[in-house]
């Protein structure tokens, strides 16, 4: 852009913007890809390209030589001509996919041992096993290259290293092999006596979370004069440690790498503890993940030296530190013009639904004026200059369905949609209030603060917590530690951890002697919920139990006795938990998992419930952040927006339907072990699809999946592959959503230019939930086969195949349906007729009017200068981003913000030419006038008579708002003293202001200088 380029090199963690002037580099700087801000400068960047082999003339050339040849040589063979794909592929010396396989054959061979050098030292750990793996690894990459039927165009040892000439050179290297076993040396068979050392050493006990025994080891290890080392991988979890022992009243020291001042009592160094005897155990902050037992590290007395991890203290725990994820800005992006095209809906704030058909540039008074079309009802066009894009919101709502009908311009239709949105959210937030009244006068029960036991159960969690997860949990022991009932939304993507966070607070209400319902939408995610609660619950005493059909007539009534008896701690079920017939002997806490799921008379049940106990539900449906934030204040809500640590995003291949893709996604998946999901539409031709997988991959043990299938065998099938009895599942879309399967991490979806965008990030979403790489593959036919639609939504979704903005949109309409679903079928109406931008903020009023907190309505101002105020296209060359940064200027609330854009577009963009400045400055006058309360301020040619005679001078006309505060004796005071130069005060409420110049930059003083003039009654 200009002078401006943005490079994001591979090996780099943030991408570089470089700003030259002329042909010499001025500055570098490492600058944020989401909101393409720069930050730190930088001396010099350096710039991979991104390949394996570094690409040169002569390499290509060899290789396109190569190609060509085996080609020719193959269609000779075959007796054919050279096949059309091939000789276009490699007709010239070009990069295409997959050229790297081929470089080793045009002579580039290197390999990282080569590049080490041959004094590198090389650690072989377990001999055995290495070798053994990479024999195996070695056969199925031969059988892959059979498979592929290229012949001896490449071979395997032509791209890697085969085991035995991995053996032969680690051989010619210094190096040391460890063996835990001490079993016979396989790279080196010739042993002697130097070259072997042995360590007497075993495995650490494990101990699983539990500190009780824990501490009883350390305390046996302390009597034998042990020395013993704690390690903790980061500052929290060494003052974890330490308050954990200080609480058993273990004695205990901080280890220090560096030298501390002698005679600290509670903190070591290194030398001075290996100089001392001591025997107390030390914690020091180091990332091992699993620790040692030396048996004699002094032979003369026999002592031992005993190490700990950070895995043996707790099984799942994370020794690497955690990459810090930034919370997604939906705000940003709601009104932002970042996807809108010709033809997509948009709401005029004064005029109603309308469509856009793009821009048009006029000249006005020999001013270039660029304008937004807008199309309404029976064809009626409104010209909208980019200056007031604030009054235009890109329309969304809650519903995929059909086009909303536009707005006739002129008519009152648009005027009394508002005002009847507006009387509904007024009843809303009416009948709020006095749900809160009632909310804040019932008692609950007061849980009590959190004890040792609370704290073992929270240490006992595998993983570090996220922000988010720590935010919600502290909310909710909040709640519930007060008299008032809690009624708490818990929002978050599946596999982000809220069931965790369910656990802690159903673990709160058992310690106080009450008892927990769980309460899901299907059987399928009641035994997904007993499953992970038993096992977490194994180590306390705490029952958990399960009702729902899996259980005989029988089992069920023993359960309902026990949960009357007050023999369960928790039960877990489907709405079977809500009949009359079931009781609790004291039921303390209510969990609702996919709340929006229950059907009308669930709610009712569940509402009566909430009058008098702690309820937390819980959705997986993301819910935008705006609307949470007009929310604060209706219902209590946690958002959970971090995911998980080594979360990856989802590689998306779009392909055409091929057989061998099919074939090799599976398998690949098969082969570590994972589970593939196949997602066919049509019900009637699913069998034949499985059939087809079958013979495909005999191996894999295939199911199918519809909605037309009996409920209790529906489930049956699910839990079955949830118990991994199946490899892949054959399903149309009904892939149950909040399911969560971690060695699920390959989904196939046939004909996904059937789907719309939302449905397949949805779809999508069902894999990637661990820490293994998921791929999505949306397979199409033949693109003459497409329709625009789709062909236009699949480049969407190979684009923005991370997490990037097309996605960010599909979220968006998947965050808006949840909205839905949270809001109800009657607000739903209302976020269609208005479009959501206008109904978060109508709500926003409603709410703020509601806790008698009036919002200030923003006074329109026109400013009609006569100056050229655009953001020209040689500046911003894209039309998307042009209109963004209009709308960003004409929408900012204060100086503030207009400054925070000023930075963006220099940052961004370059030095700003006049035209923008010039934008810039008439946005600051705008916002004076404003708070002035001036409703317009026109330039004209006007004529008026001055010392006798009548001259056509250049003046301002201003007009003040009704409500205006300008104090009227100030003003003539003003008027009087520019008397002389033609300043008036006209009849009709107008002032008039000579100018000196038609200049931009005077006119904009000008009119700076005479709102600063205008003084306000003293209040």
């Amino acid at each position: 852009r200009g002078g401006i380029i943005d490079v994001y090199s591979p090996e780099q963690d943030r991408p570089v913007r470089i700003d030259f002037f002329g042909d010499e580099i001025e500055t570098i700087r490492k600058f944020d890809p989401e909101t393409q801000r720069s930050s730190t400068p930088m001396e010099e960047a350096l710039l991979l390209p991104l390949t394996e082999t570094p690409v040169t003339e002569k390499l290509l050339t060899a290789i396109n030589n190569r190609l060509t040849r085996a080609g020719e040589a193959g269609a000779a063979l075959e007796g054919s001509e050279q096949p059309r794909e091939l000789r276009t592929t490699y007709g010239e010396a070009t990069v295409f996919p997959g050229w790297e396989f081929y470089a080793p054959v045009a002579g580039a061979n290197s390999d990282l041992l080569a590049l080490l050098g041959p004094t590198t030292r090389v650690f072989v750990e377990e001999p055995a096993m290495v070798k053994n793996q990479g024999e195996r690894w070695w056969n199925k990459l031969e059988q892959a290259h059979d498979r592929a039927a290229i012949g001896s165009l490449v071979r395997a040892e032509d791209i890697y290293l085969s085991p035995w000439d991995l053996e032969d050179r680690v051989r010619r290297m210094p190096g040391i092999e460890l063996d835990q076993l001490g079993a016979v040396d396989v790279l080196d068979t010739q042993v002697d006596a130097l070259s072997g050392i042995e360590i007497p050493t075993r495995p650490t006990t494990r101990f699983h979370g539990s500190i009780p025994a824990l501490v009883e080891q350390l305390r046996s290890l302390m009597n034998q004069d042990s020395r013993i080392v704690l390690s903790a991988p980061n500052q929290g979890e060494v003052e974890r440690l330490a308050g954990l022992l200080q609480e058993y009243k273990v004695p205990y020291r901080i280890g220090s790498r560096t030298q501390t001042s002698s005679g600290s009592a509670t903190v070591y160094d290194e030398t001075t503890y290996l100089s001392s005897s001591a025997n107390t155990p030390v914690i020091v902050r180091a990332a091992i993940l699993n620790g040692v037992h030396v048996l004699d590290l002094d032979q003369a007395t026999a002592r031992q030296l005993v190490v700990y991890g950070a895995q043996d203290l707790q099984d799942e725990a994370d020794i690497a530190p955690r990459r810090t994820f930034k919370k997604s800005k939906t705000s940003a992006f709601v009104s932002d013009f970042r996807d809108l095209a010709m033809g997509d809906y948009v709401v005029h704030v004064e005029h109603g639904i309308a469509q856009y058909q793009g821009l048009r540039t006029i000249d006005q008074e020999g001013i270039p004026l660029e304008l937004m079309i807008l199309e309404f009802a029976e064809g009626a066009k409104l010209y909208v200059p980019l200056t007031r894009l604030d009054l235009i919101q890109k329309y969304r709502s809650t519903d995929t369905g059909p086009a909303p009908e536009l707005n006739r311009l002129g008519s009152q239709q648009w005027a009394k949609t508002k005002a009847r949105v507006k009387k509904a959210m007024q009843d809303m937030t009416d009948e709020l209030l006095k749900l809160y009244a009632q909310r804040k006068a019932a008692q609950g029960f007061a849980f009590s603060p959190d004890s040792n036991l609370m704290r073992e159960f929270e240490d006992a969690f595998d993983y570090n917590e996220t922000d988010d997860q720590l935010s919600a949990i502290a909310d909710i022991k909040r709640d519930m530690e007060t008299t008032q009932p809690m009624d708490r939304l818990l929002c978050g993507d599946v596999g982000y951890g809220k069931t965790e966070v369910a656990m802690r607070a159903a673990f709160k209400a058992v310690q106080d002697s009450k008892q927990v319902a769980v309460l899901t939408p299907t059987t399928v995610l009641s035994f997904q919920h007993y499953e992970s609660f038993k096992k977490r619950f194994a180590k306390f005493p705490v029952t958990v139990e399960m009702i729902s059909r899996f259980r005989t007539a029988k089992e069920q009534k023993k359960i309902a006795e026990d949960a009357a008896a007050g023999k369960i701690d928790i039960l877990i079920g489907t709405h079977r938990l809500l009949s009359k017939d079931l009781t609790f002997q004291d039921l303390g806490l209510l969990i609702v998992d996919e709340e929006q799921r229950f059907g009308v008379r669930h709610k009712e049940r569940m509402k009566q419930f909430r009058a008098h106990l702690d309820v937390l539900s819980m959705s997986a449906t993301p819910i935008p952040r705006t609307l949470h934030m007009s929310l604060v204040g209706l219902r209590d809500m946690s958002v959970i927006e971090t995911p998980p640590k080594d979360r990856m995003a989802i590689q998306t291949i779009v392909a055409k339907f091929d057989e061998k893709i099919v074939r090799t996604a599976i398998e690949m998946e098969l082969e570590r072990s994972g589970q593939v999901y196949f997602v066919h539409n049509r019900v009637e031709t699913i069998y034949d699809i499985a059939s087809r997988i079958r013979e495909l991959t005999p191996q894999a043990r295939v199911v199918v999946a519809h909605g037309q299938m009996g409920e209790a065998e529906l489930e049956r099938v699910m839990l079955a592959f949830m118990h991994h009895e199946y490899d892949v599942l054959v399903a149309t879309s009904i892939i149950e959503n909040g399911l969560d399967i971690p060695l699920a991490n390959t989904i196939l979806i046939n004909r996904a230019d059937r789907h719309g965008l939302s449905e397949l990030y949805q779809l999508r979403g069902r894999v990637g939930r661990s820490n293994r790489r998921a791929y999505s593959y949306l397979l199409i036919p033949p693109e003459t086969e497409l329709t625009e639609v789709a062909r236009r939504r699949l480049a969407a979704l190979k684009e923005f195949s991370d997490l990037g903005a097309g996605f960010k949109i599909a979220a968006l309409d998947l965050e808006l349906r949840g909205a839905g679903n949270m809001l109800g079928g009657e607000q739903s109406g209302h976020i269609e007729a208005i479009g959501f931008e206008m109904y978060t903020s109508m709500l926003e009023e409603a709410v703020a009017k509601m806790k008698g907190e009036e919002k200030q309505e923003r006074q329109p101002v026109q400013l009609n200068l006569g100056i050229s105020l655009r953001i020209d296209s040689d500046y911003i060359e894209e039309e998307n981003q042009r209109l963004r940064m209009y709308k960003r200027i004409a929408g900012a609330a204060n100086d503030a913000e207009l400054a925070d854009v000023r930075a963006e577009l220099i940052d961004r963009y370059g030095t700003l030419p006049d035209s923008v400045l010039n934008l810039l400055s008439a946005a600051e006058l705008r916002l004076t006038a404003e708070r002035l309360c001036v409703s317009q301020i026109d330039r004209k040619r006007t004529q008026i008579e001055l010392a006798k005679k009548k001259e056509n001078v250049e003046m301002l006309h201003v007009r003040f708002d009704p409500k205006s505060m300008i104090d009227p004796g100030e003003l003539m005071k003003l008027v009087a003293r520019y008397a002389k130069r033609g300043a008036q005060f006209s009849p009709q409420g107008v002032l008039r202001w000579p100018l000196s110049s038609a200049k931009a930059e005077d006119v904009l003083a000008e009119t700076r200088s005479l709102l600063e003039q205008l003084v306000l009654r003293p209040a």
